[in-house]
């Protein structure tokens, strides 16, 4: 895990918490790049733990197919 003043820790939170909001929504990475137009690949790589770069605009995307605001992709809360 990247230490939360290391600029890739943003990264990491966006990871796990897309990975999270998918599952909640019941669908699969792939059911999620199928509405999203991007590839399943895509898709895995950022809830990869590797670093991957990916713009507001794709997150922004992404929070309006999972219905949630963009807000809960930078989550800190560890519950």
């Amino acid at each position: 895990m990247f230490d939360r003043n290391n600029e890739n820790y943003v990264y990491e939170l966006v990871s796990k918490n897309l990975k999270k909001q998918r599952k909640l929504k019941g669908l699969t990475q792939e059911q999620l790049a199928q509405k999203a137009s991007y590839s399943t690949q895509f898709i895995s790589n950022i809830e990869s733990k590797n670093h991957q770069t990916f713009s507001l605009g794709t997150l922004w995307r992404l929070a309006l197919i999972l219905e949630v605001n963009i807000c809960v992709f930078f989550d800190e809360d560890e519950k």
